[in-house]
């Protein structure tokens, strides 16, 4: 299962590191049927998965002392089991604007200390 105390401080790290000092962000952990139900409306495929992101504000230039509204973050814990790190470092990530390829590979392995 998912440590929710955990998963809170790894996002807060994953965030500072990436230079988010000050940001809003939602993080649901949901069941195999309910993150289904979110990528087939969403993405149009009709299979579980193990983590979605759905961000809000991709704009970088927000004044100072406002929090960024980053988006939020759908966990399934059934399908990642205990391996939840990655999976919230790779949905972070995305909220941050990265799209898969080898530099979101970089900093997912140094957000994961490989």
């Amino acid at each position: 299962m998912v440590d929710e105390a955990a998963a809170t401080a790894l996002a807060r790290d994953v965030l500072v590191a990436e230079g988010v000092d000050a940001g809003e962000l939602g993080l649901a952990f949901v069941g195999p049927d309910e993150i289904r139900a979110l990528k087939a409306e969403h993405l149009g495929i009709d299979e579980a998965t193990d983590v979605l992101s759905f961000p809000i504000d991709g704009r970088e230039d927000v004044p100072d002392g406002v929090p960024r509204a980053l988006g939020d973050i759908v966990l399934c814990p059934q399908v990642v089991g205990d391996d939840w790190r990655e999976p919230l470092i790779h949905g972070l990530l995305h909220l941050l604007g990265h799209d898969h390829g080898d530099e979101m590979e970089a900093r997912e392995r140094v957000h994961a200390g490989q």
